[in-house]
């Protein structure tokens, strides 16, 4: 089933982690409510409990480039969350493609960081996020990530932030 849906998880995203463990539709939102929650807070323990351990587990984006493993994914945003970007996002415009364990969250993230001079830098992604959900960890995790930002120059200016 496939539906146009308009999620608005952001800064004001709430840490769902208990209600991810329910094996339908609304686990499923439960976490990937989490892991904005986790993204705008800052929250390292929420992130890496909504992402899939496992060593094929995957993240492709602007910034980490193609990462594999749930260890190699908690690692870069623990360099991101340690750093001043000071990076905001509200996941929106989603296409929601179910299956009976799995779902494809695929839409937008609109938002802002500070460069480092401070100023306020307005950001755009599409991202598709996938999650399945796990037997035997009883919830809902995250297994693959793909990001992309659509202009060279708003790709080189995020890269440079947070890289340094």
């Amino acid at each position: 089933m496939i539906e146009l849906v308009d999620y608005q998880f952001g800064p004001q995203a709430r840490r769902r982690l208990e209600e991810a463990r329910d094996p339908g539709r609304e686990g499923a939102i439960a976490a990937l409510e989490s892991f904005y929650h986790a993204l705008n807070r800052r929250d390292l323990d929420a992130l890496s409990a909504v992402w899939s351990q496992d060593e094929l587990a995957q993240l492709n984006n602007p910034v980490g480039g193609i990462l594999r493993s749930g260890a190699a994914v908690t690692g870069l945003y623990r360099r991101i969350f340690a750093g001043d970007l000071g990076l905001t996002v509200t996941f929106t415009d989603a296409v929601t493609y179910w299956w009976a364990d799995a779902v494809v969250f695929a839409g937008r993230e609109i938002g802002q960081y500070h460069d480092h001079d401070g100023a306020t830098v307005p950001l755009t992604i599409r991202t598709s996020r996938v999650f399945g959900y796990d037997q035997d960890a009883g919830r809902w995790l995250q297994v693959h990530h793909h990001g992309s930002i659509d202009h060279p120059e708003e790709l080189a200016a995020y890269q440079k932030a947070v890289r340094g």
